[in-house]
């Protein structure tokens, strides 16, 4: 027997007690099936008096009023001999002659099938035994007695009704579930059927299947080859820098005709005898050099080919950096593909915790209103949506965040726009989500 009782079936059994202390004997609990009649007449006989000498019986169809009758008397009294001719008033009478029982407490369940001869004895026996006699019965509907006081068991109410259901589960939705409150009030605070919840049925084994481990082992083999494209590409960069440092080709040595200093001593004799047109030659060069014109014309010409050719070869030795820069956009394209297969659709669902909240904002069948509804309120960020079934039908339904514990989705549901709140959006488990994306496979 459970040792707790809600606070309204406390005060009925002290409302009882008292009852029978004001001097009413025989009173009938009255109540719908499965309201716990039953389970409140084994407190009050548990609870209550117990000095007294108790007798507790569960009253059936097939049970004869001989069988109830020495059921009664053979737990009032020690090793009773009844006579089955006589009723249970002149027995009750004969037995209390012969031994001193003191105060009994009688209890029948299921009070609906007594007979109309048990139930006139009962009344009888209530109202003159000659010691103290409480009798309590229950039934569903009022029963054939003239002075029987008849109190009514009410039903639950909705917090009694979670509370009740709390003490027997213990993985139950969040309060602002709907299925949860639906069920709640279908119940109708009826505990019978509050302790019907099957809580198998929202508990599912999440069995990952074969097309997971093959998107797995995809990502495993493009992480592969985009560590051996970064390879190859790193090599070749130090090939290139290698060749560069270490191999570089001797330069040019440049010869010329003449040197500086067989051009300057003409140029120093010419400008003491400016009326010559022609300069004469040296008589240290050489047969093959070539006559020099007025130095205007030749000299600089000469200077400037020599300057030209000094800095061509210093333009070689500058790297190019341009095919670095080309060589790193293919790693931002492979790993931003990667990272986008990894975060969408029903496999973001199923690498979330169990334990974590998501707030539902919409379930539609078509999935382009779910492709709209997230663009109009700019969710494209904290949004994702998952695919299920229900009557046959592919459904759609979106939602935002994945918190680890309530406060934290409160206050993100707190954060929502009106123009979203419109829709009642609601919080649901990761696992509640994993069960009904299971059901798309089947």
């Amino acid at each position: 027997m459970q040792p707790q009782i809600l606070p309204s079936r406390a005060a009925l059994v002290d409302r009882i007690a008292l009852q029978f202390e004001y001097g009413q004997n025989l009173i009938v609990l009255l109540g719908t099936s499965g309201l716990g009649k039953s389970y409140l007449l084994e407190t009050f006989i548990t609870d209550k008096y117990n000095d007294f000498n108790k007798a507790f019986v569960q009253v059936t169809a097939q049970m004869t009023d001989i069988q109830l009758m020495s059921e009664l008397l053979e737990q009032s009294f020690n090793a009773p001999l009844i006579d089955h001719s006589l009723s249970l008033s002149e027995n009750f009478y004969q037995l209390l002659q012969q031994q001193a029982c003191g105060p009994c407490l009688w209890v029948l369940d299921n009070a609906r099938h007594l007979s109309e001869e048990l139930q006139v004895e009962l009344e009888l026996l209530a109202k003159n035994s000659p010691s103290t006699l409480y009798i309590m019965l229950a039934a569903q509907s009022k029963l054939a007695f003239a002075a029987a006081i008849n109190i009514h068991l009410e039903p639950l109410n909705q917090s009694e009704s979670k509370q009740l259901m709390r003490w027997y589960f213990s993985d139950l939705p969040y309060d602002e579930d709907p299925v949860y409150q639906a069920f709640i009030a279908a119940a109708q605070g009826n505990p019978n059927l509050l302790l019907s919840w099957q809580a198998t049925e929202h508990i599912a084994d999440v069995v990952v299947k074969d097309k997971v481990s093959w998107r797995l082992h995809l990502l495993i083999l493009m992480l592969i080859i985009l560590f051996l494209i970064i390879g190859l590409l790193y090599k070749s960069d130090m090939t290139q820098w290698w060749q560069q440092y270490y191999q570089q080709a001797e330069p040019e040595v440049l010869t010329t005709a003449i040197s500086v200093n067989q051009i300057q001593q003409p140029l120093a004799i010419a400008s003491d005898n400016s009326e010559n047109s022609v300069i004469a030659a040296p008589p240290n060069l050489p047969a093959s050099t070539v006559e020099l014109q007025t130095p205007h014309n030749d000299v600089p010409a000469i200077m400037q080919s020599l300057t030209a050719k000094q800095t061509t070869p210093s333009s070689k030795n500058t790297p190019s950096v341009e095919p670095k820069i080309l060589a790193a956009q293919p790693h931002s394209n492979i790993s931003a593909q990667v990272e986008s297969k990894i975060l969408t659709g029903n496999a973001w669902y199923l690498q979330q915790p169990d334990t974590n909240t998501v707030i539902q904002l919409l379930a539609i069948t078509q999935q382009q209103v779910s492709a709209e509804f997230i663009n109009q309120h700019k969710l494209q960020k904290v949004a994702h949506t998952y695919q299920t079934k229900r009557n046959n039908k592919t459904w759609w339904v979106v939602t935002v965040g994945s918190f680890t514990d309530m406060n934290a989705a409160k206050l993100a549901m707190s954060a929502l726009p009106a123009e979203v709140k419109i829709n009642k959006p609601f919080y649901k488990k990761i696992s509640k989500i994993k069960q009904e994306i299971v059901l798309v496979d089947q």
